[in-house]
């Protein structure tokens, strides 16, 4: 079953010109706010830092990118197919993306990952059929904590004091999709549309 959280993606934009009425879309899961208190509790104590505040905290399952607004309206309806029933994970553990021998990214992993895979692999499918190539990276669900540029400190300390993170299950029982918008102060997440399971 799908609700929608706004009217439309394309809603009155038509006088604008064409790189205003471009979208730029993901979709994700949200935790619950006691999960997101949870990971906010932690972070801090790494110099340089840009730690994700509540509004940019969620576990990606596509992320789709500039999307025109017919496209962006063929997705929103495409999401509408899938089907998934619901399920529980948990936060389990830290993770870290390099780029170029630096620390890019810090994370947090969920466990179990195979209900999230085959959440992502329906998700991708349904992309593709409103005409967006296939997601052909390999998935690894996790929640992004932080992202760092080339003066950053050391997260070794942070990684000892919460390398053993988790949390109480909580359960997924619906999908977003995201509109992003970059600002002064690091993006911005608008929800577009929820899409809820069933069983």
């Amino acid at each position: 079953m799908r609700t929608t959280a706004v009217s439309t993606l394309v809603a009155c934009k038509e006088r604008l010109p064409i790189s205003a009425i471009m979208h730029r879309l993901f979709i994700a899961i949200r935790p619950p706010a006691e999960i997101r208190a949870r990971l906010l509790s932690l972070m801090g104590g790494v110099a340089g830092a840009r730690w994700q505040d509540d509004n940019q905290l969620h576990l990606t399952l596509r992320f789709v990118g500039e999307t025109g607004p017919h496209q962006a309206n063929d997705l929103a309806s495409a999401l509408g197919s899938v089907r998934f029933a619901p399920f529980a994970v948990s936060l389990s553990g830290l993770g870290r993306f390099e780029r170029k021998g630096r620390i890019d990214t810090l994370w947090a992993g969920v466990q179990p990952r195979e209900p999230l895979a085959q959440l992502h692999r329906k998700v991708d499918r349904a992309c593709v059929n409103a005409g967006f190539p296939s997601d052909e990276r390999v998935y690894l669900p996790h929640i992004t904590l932080a992202r760092f540029g080339r003066s950053a400190g050391s997260i070794d300390s942070f990684f000892t004091h919460n390398a053993g993170l988790s949390s109480p299950t909580f359960l997924v029982d619906n999908f977003i999709l995201f509109e992003s918008h970059l600002t002064q102060n690091g993006a911005h997440y608008d929800v577009a549309a929820v899409y809820t399971g069933g069983a």
